[in-house]
């Protein structure tokens, strides 16, 4: 089981310093990548193209393309036309003055330094140490890993456009590169949709956003790797770490440590009694006379005999308790180890579940969101079939006229069967109601002649 280190960096003009740039060249991970300079304009966009798609020194094939084409600068061109083109148009429409107009929006967030062009994202997991074991087909299976990164952070922050995302693994350490553009909306003061880069990367956001993407990132590293592998503990501040009380056989550990202390008093008792006693021991044996027949042995009283013997059974007893202390010893090491290897399986299983929580919440926002969107188009839908019914019943009431003009003098019925006609041309009237006309316009025309012949006959029959 290793510990890895998670990064997640946002471009930022306070990284252009010299000192910035020469720590970012000596970092741990073994990239040259960390610099993570802004990206403020057109010139810093088309440097950072030829740098993420090593476009200077023909390692293309080094590179993996996530998100995007070969082309990073065309890439955020096309993504301002399609995020930005509408609200312009909105925008310029509303302009009394052509120079208040804007032609072109890339152009004029490029020119001005109170904006960044495009955000740059690095997202690293493991330093030099951990991936200069492994080999090019271990480390290729992070492409995986760093591509369910790219939609966990466009889950999370749906507000960043995602133009490009590029894995190196021209480095020591496989790491990512995504350019994206970030958007507020509703914008009081000029266009109704902008670049936002303050509103959608405050410092609490930044930080949540580290947080769970650094969790979601070793979830996913573990299931494509087949391993349980955990992340190393965050800088001071934002550290997390999990409280022995609260793993389950912390109590009947407590226990069993509370019972091998009353064994540790006793034998602490036994071994000051024991040197206590040895100094006395030490005197009789130095003081032991020799018998008059020979001089290889000593003579000893009763009194001696019996503290000897005291001390003796005091040395056995002391030995039987070092050996409960034995035990005593290496029950504290299967402790120690039990409470390491079940600190590991929590936190494996904390940060999984953590990676879930986050998913679920995602998809709940994201369900919210949707339902939202489907009760506005319901009531969109209501508006325009009320919409629809006017004007049906508007054109039913245009044909009706049309009709009744039918059965009236025969000039006004030319002029209404003429203006059918054109109607019907410019495909206002279908087939049906072009025929329903007509047919009462050839029965009216019909109804003349009849009334005109009859006449006639009369006239002739006088």
């Amino acid at each position: 089981m290793s510990e890895l280190a998670y990064s997640l960096h946002l471009g930022s003009d306070k990284n252009r310093k010299n000192v910035s740039r020469a720590r970012a060249k000596s970092n741990a991970s073994g990239t040259t990548s960390l610099s993570n300079n802004a990206i403020q304009n057109a010139r810093q966009l088309s440097r950072v193209d030829k740098h993420n798609y090593r476009k200077y020194d023909d390692k293309q094939h080094l590179i993996e393309i996530v998100r995007g084409t070969t082309s990073l600068y065309s890439d955020v061109q096309k993504l301002y036309k399609d995020e930005f083109e509408e609200a312009r148009l909105e925008y310029n429409s509303k302009q009394t003055r052509d120079d208040r107009k804007i032609d072109d929006y890339f152009k004029k967030i490029s020119d001005n330094s109170k904006n960044d062009l495009a955000c740059e994202i690095i997202i690293e997991l493991g330093d030099k140490k951990y991936w200069d074991t492994k080999d090019e087909k271990f480390k290729h299976k992070m492409s995986n890993v760093y591509k369910e990164q790219v939609k966990d952070l466009e889950t999370l922050i749906p507000n960043f456009k995602v133009a490009s995302a590029i894995i190196h693994y021209d480095e020591t350490s496989p790491h990512m590169h995504i350019v994206g553009v970030p958007i507020k909306y509703k914008s009081k003061n000029g266009m109704s949709k902008q670049v936002g880069k303050s509103d959608v990367f405050t410092k609490a956001k930044l930080i949540e956003l580290q947080d769970k993407m650094r969790t979601l990132c070793i979830a996913n590293f573990n299931k494509e790797y087949g391993l349980n592998n955990v992340l190393k503990t965050k800088q001071k501040g934002r550290n997390k770490d999990i409280n022995v009380k609260d793993m389950g056989n912390y109590i009947e550990m407590q226990e069993e440590l509370s019972k091998n202390k009353e064994r540790l008093e006793i034998a602490n008792k036994k071994s000051q009694e024991l040197d206590n006693n040895s100094n006395e021991v030490k005197d009789i044996v130095n003081n032991l006379k020799t018998t008059f027949t020979n001089k290889d042995k000593y003579v000893l009283n009763k009194d001696d005999k019996d503290k000897i013997d005291k001390f003796i059974q005091q040395v056995d007893s002391t030995n039987k308790e070092y050996k409960k202390m034995q035990k005593l010893s290496i029950t504290l090491n299967d402790v120690e180890t039990e409470l390491k290897e079940n600190r590991e399986k929590v936190k494996i299983l904390t940060e999984n579940n953590d990676a879930l929580n986050i998913k679920v919440k995602s998809l709940e926002k994201k369900i919210d969101k949707q339902e939202d969107e489907i009760d506005d188009l319901k009531e969109k839908n209501s508006k325009l079939q009320n919409t629809i019914n006017f004007f049906e019943n508007l054109f039913d009431r245009l044909v009706k006229f049309i009709k009744d003009k039918m059965f009236g003098k025969e000039k006004e019925r030319e002029d209404y069967w003429n203006f059918s006609k054109d109607l019907y041309n410019h495909k206002i009237f279908s087939d049906k109601t072009i025929e329903s006309i007509q047919d009462d316009y050839i029965w009216n025309k019909e109804n003349d002649k009849n009334k005109d012949k009859g006449k006639d006959d009369y006239e002739i029959g006088m």
